[in-house]
């Protein structure tokens, strides 16, 4: 795995945003892991979780020039990702939106940077069912912007929809737009990581049952 991967993963667990048992997901399935990026909440966690996102779209090569976090987890998120691209030396204009328009003072759904003429990283947590993304590529295009790419911290690889299609919800997105998708990382890397560490391994073989009945076949 990349030291990003590994990175993020540690830190995930760390601040208990990774976590195994059971869970019963929005969609009713039992999953034996949940991640939550809400437990990112201190500053150095931060900091160090926009490090790995960093690492993850450099590595990718992606040509963008603003960071765009949807309401609401993808707020902070874009704007750590802001703050450690300029700590890098590379100063990203930032702009988020609300979840309802304001009627006074500036009104509007749209805050911070313009987006008209500027190609957009959308920065948020996960991908579920790509709601929050396509109401962002909608605010972005009414605004005059260009969707770049999307920046996930991780890709569940997961089907929406097993019985009708095996691709994930990430892949679904990212071939209706023709947009890529950067995960900081994915299931099958939660897996090699798991594999990896001892105290862990006993959660693989959950993982791998769960990624046979609701995982993406696709690469």
């Amino acid at each position: 795995m990349a030291d990003h991967r590994t990175r993020f993963l540690q830190l995930a667990l760390r601040a208990q945003a990774l976590r195994f048992g059971e869970f019963t997901l929005k969609s009713g399935r039992v999953s034996p892991y949940f991640f939550n990026a809400g437990q990112f909440n201190t500053g150095a966690a931060l900091a160090e979780l926009a490090a790995c996102y960093a690492d993850a779209v450099e590595a990718a090569g992606l040509r963008f020039d603003l960071l765009f976090g949807p309401a609401y987890k993808g707020i902070p998120l874009a704007t750590a990702l802001a703050c450690e691209f300029a700590r890098r030396g590379r100063d990203l204009p930032v702009a988020f939106n609300r979840k309802e328009a304001k009627t006074h003072g500036e009104g509007g759904v749209l805050i911070g940077a313009p987006l008209a003429g500027r190609r957009a990283l959308i920065v948020d947590d996960v991908i579920t069912a790509g709601t929050a993304i396509r109401e962002s590529l909608a605010l972005i295009a009414q605004a005059g912007g260009q969707p770049a790419g999307i920046a996930i911290a991780l890709d569940r690889e997961e089907a929406v929809d097993p019985a009708r299609s095996r691709a994930s919800a990430a892949q679904t997105v990212a071939a209706e737009h023709g947009l890529p998708v950067i995960a900081v990382a994915r299931l099958r890397d939660l897996l090699a990581f798991v594999g990896e560490t001892p105290e862990l391994v006993g959660e693989r073989p959950r993982l791998l049952a769960y990624r046979d009945a609701y995982g993406s076949l696709e690469p």
